[in-house]
């Protein structure tokens, strides 16, 4: 890896033209705002869209994303399938593209045991040269990975870390106490609101989806906690995790966050899943931008 994962990388969204096809200039435009606000890109994530991208657009996104950062800041893909096979397949072709790492969901739809999903794991990280971070998120996919099967897994060579996005304290400080005494295996932090507390107990980073629509403000908590001012990192948390709630509250992310940022000035599109915002939502969504963004 060229680099440590460290710091906000944004779980950045795809931005699609008003046809629904991809759209790789407003990409371009949108990494480099976060750039500037010293995000790294996490793409093809929940917020990316990745269910509803085939996987010759899963490619070129990368592909975009890493051309356009050129070694600015760290770019990890999401390679997550249904299974091994086609996860390796994926695997192959976005190693190949220069990202610093992948990350990838455990398998969803069919219930897995924990020896079956460090069977999966295993043969992931064995199959690619590029190193693998786990990524959990069972609300979406139905599957849990436990902190004993992350310690099992964290003995692996090219399995670096854990995406924790389960979405309370409990799970992170869980994984975080069960690689504790493991070198170079980082955890990286998913929920928004717990992007504080998760530097204080050791992440070494968050993915943000709220990053999309607050890039600044986001980045605000890490660098007040890199820079060793504490209470300014939990100032900047407590003033923007209504920010997630209240925006939450209307959709569900990326339909919402892409609605935000259209309010904003920004050319992202729709999301490709049905989402029909009427007027009271869009008044809302207004509202709570205008709310947290002065």
């Amino acid at each position: 890896m060229s680099k440590k994962i460290a710091g906000v990388l944004t779980a950045i969204v795809t931005p699609f033209d008003s046809d629904g096809a991809f759209n790789p200039v407003a990409l371009r435009q949108q990494i480099n705002r976060q750039l500037a606000a010293g995000n790294g890109i996490f793409c093809g994530g929940t917020n990316g869209e990745f269910f509803v991208l085939n996987e010759q657009e899963k490619v070129a996104v990368t592909a975009t994303c890493v051309d356009e950062v050129a070694g600015r800041a760290n770019v990890v893909a999401h390679i997550g399938e249904i299974s091994t096979r086609e996860t390796i397949r994926l695997g192959k072709q976005i190693e190949k593209l220069g990202v610093d790492a992948v990350s990838v969901i455990t398998p969803y739809f069919v219930p897995l045991k924990q020896n079956e999903l460090i069977t999966h794991y295993t043969a992931i990280a064995d199959a690619l040269s590029v190193p693998v971070f786990l990524y959990n998120i069972p609300a979406r996919t139905g599957n849990t990975l436990e902190p004993q099967t992350v310690r099992t897994l964290a003995a692996h060579p090219n399995i670096i870390g854990i995406k924790d996005s389960a979405g309370s304290y409990e799970s992170l400080s869980g994984f975080l106490n069960a690689v504790k005494d493991i070198d170079n295996f980082d955890v990286l932090n998913g929920p928004d609101p717990l992007i504080h507390q998760g530097f204080v107990d050791g992440c070494s980073a968050c993915i943000s989806g709220l990053a999309n629509v607050a890039p600044k403000e986001i980045n605000a908590i890490w660098s007040h906690f890199n820079a060793g001012d504490i209470a300014a990192s939990h100032a900047a948390q407590e003033s923007f995790t209504g920010l997630r709630t209240d925006l939450y509250k209307v959709a569900f992310s990326p339909a919402a966050v892409k609605k935000a940022l259209q309010i904003l000035g920004q050319d992202v599109g729709d999301s490709r899943y049905a989402v029909e915002f009427n007027k009271q939502q869009i008044e809302q969504i207004e509202k709570v931008i205008y709310t947290y963004l002065q």
